[in-house]
């Protein structure tokens, strides 16, 4: 299956099937995921409208902790078997990541501040996710540190698997430590807690999300794949 895709000519042709279907089903999501979240669910009991922010920031939360996995994967699979994309999906997810962790956070103050009092606390999962924003820089900047682009990507990609280990931190760190943030709502053993008025909603946006960053690693690696094509060309020429 890696190999399949190993042929950056293939994975363009299939990118560039599969892009309007997954652009076209990630709008239809997000307008139907909008009307359920802003006009269809009722407002919470005790936050009132606020709560509609949860519709934006927890999905965001789900994204960016699934793209710094991907990066992850794609690292653990260049450093293992040099897979010629693994890289370039890296280093194309990496500036997605660090979007949507930006999003978490600025939606997390506005959702805090009425909620808790206070635009920040320093309580594990907050600063576990403001880490996750710095491995992100850290990972894009170490991208293009060095001259040689094969240095950048090893050095990115050892950073991505030793910063893994804050993923399950941001999971689990509701329940290790004393937060602000609620314990898991949807992913307990006897169900989500969630009344299916807002899970609905939540579930929807959640999924947009998801294929909105899916759309936009495809657009992003052909168009990487492009660049370096027309410098080789560039190259070739001049020699």
């Amino acid at each position: 299956m890696l190999h399949r895709f190993a042929n950056p000519a293939r994975f363009s042709r299939i990118a560039a099937t599969m892009l309007p279907w997954v652009a076209g089903v990630t709008a239809i999501l997000f307008i139907v995921g909008l009307y359920f979240a802003l006009f269809a669910s009722p407002a919470d009991y005790q936050q009132g409208e606020t709560v509609r922010i949860m519709y934006v920031h927890v999905p965001a939360a789900w994204t960016a902790m699934a793209c710094y996995t991907f990066i992850a994967a794609m690292s653990a699979i260049s450093l293992i078997w040099k897979h010629p994309l693994a890289d370039i999906a890296a280093r194309s997810a990496a500036p997605l990541g660090a979007g949507f962790t930006i999003i978490v956070l600025a939606t997390g103050s506005l959702w805090g501040k009425p909620t808790w009092g206070t635009w920040w606390v320093w309580d594990a999962r907050l600063t576990s996710v403001l880490v996750l924003l710095f491995l992100y820089l850290g990972h894009i900047s170490l991208t293009h540190a060095f001259d040689n682009p094969a240095r950048g990507a090893k050095a990115a990609a050892i950073l991505a698997l030793v910063g893994f280990v804050n993923i399950p931190i941001i999971k689990f760190s509701v329940d290790w430590w004393n937060t602000l943030h609620q314990p898991a709502s949807l992913t307990r053993l006897d169900g989500p807690s969630i009344d299916p008025s807002m899970l609905t909603p939540l579930l929807l946006m959640g999924v947009a999300f998801t294929l909105y960053f899916v759309t936009m690693l495809l657009v992003r690696m052909r168009a990487d794949l492009a660049a370096t094509k027309a410098r080789a060309l560039r190259l070739n020429a001049a020699e």
